[in-house]
């Protein structure tokens, strides 16, 4: 089920003042999603304070060239895996100002999917920079609308509870 604009509004402001309670500064990674995360963060007034910015690196060269994706990851695990969404974090964390990063990378549809990486299947990932973060997958459903909907949800979800068991 899609979430609405309010309910991702909600979610990043929740983020936002986690960020800004710890002190902590966010930068974003973003394929599938094309900078819907950071438009959902930058509605928020004041992010400015806790929020450095991010990329959006849709193609695997992007990906490389921004973020320091190894070739041989993409190569061998394809754009949509854990391990590229981790190289991902940990690159926006090195090319920026930031010590929390996350990142996202799907096949949102409607075409691209395959038997081993189905549309709606979403990587995500969370990074600080003392090293300590998570990936996960996930498989939403529905149109291409509401699969990326739903992982700008989920990532800042799961933003939520790392800052969360990290206070």
């Amino acid at each position: 089920m899609r979430p609405t604009d309010a309910e991702l509004y909600r979610l990043a402001e929740h983020a936002g003042q986690l960020l800004q309670a710890s002190g902590r500064v966010l930068v974003t990674a973003e394929s599938c999603t094309g900078g819907w995360v950071g438009q959902v963060i930058t509605a928020v007034p004041g992010s400015s304070a806790w929020y450095v910015g991010g990329f959006i690196t849709y193609s695997n060269t992007a990906k490389q060239m921004q973020l320091g994706v190894l070739a041989e990851s993409l190569t061998d695990y394809g754009a949509v895996s854990e391990i590229v969404v981790k190289e991902m974090a940990s690159g926006a964390i090195e090319c920026s100002a930031a010590n929390v990063a996350l990142a996202v990378s799907g096949v949102a549809g409607p075409g691209g999917g395959t038997a081993d990486k189905p549309v709606g299947m979403v990587c995500l990932a969370w990074l600080m920079d003392d090293g300590t973060g998570m990936q996960t997958t996930s498989y939403f459903l529905g149109d291409r609308e509401a699969v990326r909907a739903q992982a700008v949800a989920a990532v800042l979800q799961g933003l939520i509870e790392l800052l969360k068991a990290h206070e």
